[in-house]
């Protein structure tokens, strides 16, 4: 089994600053990529960032700039860095892992999600 953790969500005024972390554990072989998405209510939930084994990144167009994804593999952790947040990035965020466990078999686990709030 494979589990995966956000935590760091919480309310944080317009303009401010936030990290999130996402926690891979359980029998993991490797992971292929990390991915952070969101969903505000009434929205379906989008991808917001994404980093690949290999180390390539990509981002939704509306947090470029602004947001960052990096990731510590000895950790099979994932951080989300959230700068000059606006209130439109209130939502549930999920981390995604795409895994290969120690068995071989391909898993795509999420998290129960990190409430972030941003207040104008």
């Amino acid at each position: 089994q494979v589990q995966v953790v956000e935590s760091g969500g919480r309310l944080v005024q317009a303009g401010g600053s936030l990290r999130l972390s996402c926690a891979a554990s359980g029998r993991i072989a490797s992971i292929n990529s990390m991915a952070w998405y969101r969903q505000a209510p009434g929205n379906e939930r989008e991808l917001v960032a994404r980093s690949t084994g290999g180390g390539v990144t990509n981002y939704a167009s509306s947090v470029k700039g602004r947001f960052t994804i990096s990731r510590d593999n000895d950790k099979n952790t994932a951080y989300l860095q959230m700068n000059s947040l606006k209130p439109e990035d209130t939502a549930v965020y999920y981390c995604n892992a795409d895994t290969t466990t120690a068995d071989g078999w391909s898993r795509i686990c999420w998290g129960g999600g990190a409430q972030v709030t941003v207040s104008s």
